[in-house]
């Protein structure tokens, strides 16, 4: 149904107006009780094999939504009518921040993906404290937390403190997002001391409170080899829970576009199929490198049941989607979670 009706009809607007009017449904869905229980009935068969505990969570499926689409904690109990066994919110900044200007998400059809250059656009970590409260559901809700465009490297880490506190006892995990490439400078927080010394500091906090938090860093896919050794380093070091890998990529290989068309729609990180193959590298990088001490979320260019089946064989314990929800709807996840049932993994 999504694909044969729901797309089309998507896809005549704009990407960001079609978001709009996405969420604008979801919002309508989420204030009618019933709705919520018939999407679950049909997306959310409860099977004892699709759940998994990881750091003492025990998520209801191993299929989660990566963040970037509920960037403001609108629609996470919906979401979790759909099949997802856990939902990423935000990035979210302290301040409220516009993002970048329009045009700033762009499709790519034939490769089934997306270019996107938001910036963090979010209405500031109160008011995604303020939903949060208002939470209906069981969903599990990660909290991907960043810093304000205005906000220099050298200050940063105060950003991120502000988020961690704020949501503390709103998020079952954090996510540490130092990779998108939307954000000015933001990926020279990647660099090794200025890296070291943010998660030293969350940690410090995060080990303060009565239950600590497991926290995730998200990494970009463009990272070397030493680059990815100079991460395991400072996650091992500083005892963090573990890395979500991966976020968007800036290059352009292997589109099937004029380079033309790809110069004019200029900067922005790539998602979706085209990523598939690099993600699962530094997946595989990343476990094998750590005879899997370190708990991984993968995603990108997760399309099919295949695609989630050999992020996990690479070393994920988790999975995530996003360009392929726009493209394939939650009938995906559906698909995922059945197979997920009949296969030990």
């Amino acid at each position: 149904m999504y694909k044969l009706f729901i797309r089309p009809l998507l896809f005549l607007f704009k990407p960001e107006n079609a978001h709009f009017l996405t969420f604008l449904c979801l919002k309508i869905v989420n204030i009618i009780p019933f709705m919520k229980k018939i999407l679950a009935a049909f997306y959310c068969k409860e099977h004892k094999s699709t759940t998994f505990n990881l750091l003492g969570i025990n998520f209801p499926s191993r299929v989660g939504l990566a963040a970037g689409l509920d960037k403001d904690a609108e629609v996470f109990d919906v979401l979790g009518s759909l099949g997802f066994g856990f939902v990423e919110i935000g990035t979210v900044t302290p301040k409220p921040q516009p993002g970048n200007p329009r045009p700033r998400l762009f499709r790519l059809k034939k490769n089934n993906a997306l270019i996107n250059r938001m910036g963090f656009n979010n209405q500031g970590v109160e008011k995604m404290v303020n939903l949060l409260k208002k939470k209906k559901t069981n969903i599990i809700i990660g909290g991907n937390i960043g810093k304000n465009k205005m906000t220099p490297n050298n200050e940063a880490v105060n950003d991120y403190i502000i988020c961690f506190e704020a949501l503390y006892k709103y998020v079952d995990y954090f996510v540490i997002n130092v990779s998108s490439p939307n954000t000015p400078n933001l990926r020279e927080l990647q660099d090794k001391e200025p890296l070291k010394n943010l998660l030293y500091q969350i940690m410090k906090i995060n080990l303060l409170k009565e239950l600590p938090k497991p926290v995730f860093l998200k990494i970009a896919p463009d990272l070397s080899t030493q680059q990815l050794d100079d991460i395991i380093e400072i996650v091992l070091e500083t005892k963090i829970s573990g890395i979500v890998a991966t976020n968007t990529t800036i290059t352009r290989e292997n589109l099937d576009y004029s380079k033309q068309k790809i110069d004019n729609i200029g900067a922005g990180g790539l998602s979706g199929k085209p990523l598939t193959k690099r993600a699962t590298e530094v997946i595989k990088y990343i476990a094998q490198k750590t005879s899997n001490k370190i708990p991984i979320i993968g995603v990108g260019g997760i399309f099919t049941v295949e695609d989630a089946i050999e992020k996990l064989q690479a070393g994920a314990s988790l999975v995530q989607i996003y360009t392929s929800f726009i493209y394939e709807g939650p009938n995906l996840v559906k698909k995922i979670n059945k197979k997920f049932t009949n296969i030990n993994l």
